[in-house]
């Protein structure tokens, strides 16, 4: 069943997006010391093709690594061949598919040219035959030998398959693991995400959440620019995790002075209207209705949340369902998602 499920939602969702490396370097860079001594497990990243694999075999030593796992699902139609990472690989189809792993404890200078690079990668993969090899199954991140092989990791990177972001997260919760993962910005307003978030266990990373993703898209997807000569869609992307940032401990400066009349109340909700984050008054400590782009801003010292509203309550999304009407409306306008938040003692600043 979990087979054909991942199949259908690959091919029924175009879910094949592909992280630019730039992105990946602009957020990691952020936790450099998180990593050290750590197993970094990519559990839907094709090493063949992943820049989150490059990014981390690249940098295997700069970050202090003790291993690097990577997964692909029914294998690259590169594999055994040679990588497309490499400028001056041209991919050669491999018919024959099948989902390996690639485990790499230890990254060196393996060519004596003075530099450890790709091409020692590569070298690696192609003479040290134990770092590949071929795995029982089909590579679904549910299936048991990756169960098995993510119990064993301590981090999780990867951009997993949307349309299976609510079951991929509920599985790192559920093994207690660590993890930098790329979602549909969306996915902060699912019933399954939002207790997480507001219990926690889950919060943005550093990139704003504005910044929306420029994803490298597959030569039969549908595209909207080249960008280094690479097919490209625009993606309401944005970084989950659950490793400490800076970012999610810094003091929002609030200068705002509550008023009625610019902070009306929602017709069917006990919250005032906030439209921008920045707007939070100071001087106001009831409850609060605020954009999902809150959460960019959102120091859990500072503010607590509280419920979620739009068309329902994500706390009581069956009864509100029923009532057939906006939560998140004022004056009989329906607005977008808001998560409604209330700040916490000593939260006037």
């Amino acid at each position: 069943m979990a087979t054909s499920t991942l199949q259908n939602a690959k091919r029924n969702k175009a879910d094949e997006f592909y992280t630019q490396l730039s992105d990946i370097e602009a957020e990691l860079k952020h936790y450099k010391e998180q990593f050290a001594g750590k197993v970094v497990f990519c559990n839907c990243d094709d090493p063949f093709e992943s820049n989150f694999f490059k990014y981390f075999a690249m940098n295997f030593n700069f970050l202090g690594l003790k291993k690097l796992i990577a997964t692909c699902y029914d294998s690259s139609p590169i594999a055994y061949t040679q990588m497309s990472f490499f400028d001056d690989a041209q991919p050669t189809p491999n018919k024959n598919r099948h989902a390996y792993k690639i485990e790499i404890s230890e990254v060196e200078d393996y060519n004596r040219d003075g530099a450890v690079d790709m091409s020692d990668i590569e070298w690696l993969l192609k003479n040290k035959k134990n770092s590949l090899s071929l795995l029982k199954g089909n590579g679904d991140f549910r299936s048991a030998e990756c169960i098995k092989l993510l119990q064993g990791a301590d981090i999780v990177v990867t951009n997993p398959p949307f349309s299976l972001f609510r079951e991929y997260v509920a599985q790192l919760i559920e093994y207690g693991k660590k993890f930098l993962i790329i979602a549909n910005k969306n996915a902060i307003t699912y019933k399954e995400i939002f207790p997480l978030i507001k219990a926690q266990k889950l919060w943005l990373g550093y990139r704003n959440i504005n910044a929306d993703m420029w994803f490298i898209v597959p030569e039969n997807y549908a595209y909207e620019k080249i960008i280094d000569g690479k097919k490209t869609k625009h993606i309401m992307g944005c970084w989950f995790t659950n490793l400490d940032t800076t970012k999610r401990h810094e003091i929002l400066t609030l200068y705002k002075q509550y008023s009625p009349e610019e902070f009306p109340k929602y017709d069917n909700y006990d919250a005032i209207e906030v439209s921008k984050t920045a707007d939070i008054p100071y001087d106001y400590d009831g409850l609060m209705g605020v954009p999902i782009t809150f959460l960019d801003k959102y120091n859990p010292e500072q503010f607590e949340i509280i419920d979620g509203i739009g068309r329902y309550s994500i706390l009581n999304n069956e009864a509100t369902k029923k009532a057939g009407k906006y939560l998140s409306m004022v004056n009989g306008q329906a607005k977008y998602f808001r998560y409604i938040i209330r700040k916490t003692k000593g939260g006037n600043k």
